[in-house]
């Protein structure tokens, strides 16, 4: 099956879901282009395996990516790059965020 651009195309589970809920500042600051680069970063790193991201007009926004296991979602985790981008969302770009790390079990589409 052909899934939407919007969606990951996720292999067989069991897999690892990293579910990113965040309360975006206002104003850009740099984010748009640094949220580019951390897509296009993060889809080089082992074990990736796609990421489903949406934002409201208020800011809130949820972004799921999906990992083959834990080692590949800690190597992402300590990324240079991305150890910079989290610095500055804490400094500048979220009023507050949570993370959380599930494994997927089961996955059903249509």
């Amino acid at each position: 099956m052909t899934l939407p651009a919007l969606l990951a195309n996720t292999p067989e589970p069991p897999y690892y879901a990293v579910i990113f809920t965040s309360q975006r500042t206002a104003g850009d600051q740099g984010y748009g282009a640094m949220a580019n680069l951390m897509v296009d970063l993060s889809s080089t790193m082992p074990g990736y395996l796609g990421a489903e991201s949406v934002r409201d007009a208020n800011g809130l926004g949820i972004t799921v990516s999906y990992w083959k296991d834990e080692a590949s979602i800690r190597h992402w985790k300590q990324n240079q790059e991305h150890l910079q981008a989290q610095a500055k969302g804490r400094s500048t770009w979220y009023e507050c965020f949570s993370v959380r790390v599930a494994k997927v079990e089961r996955a059903y589409t249509m």
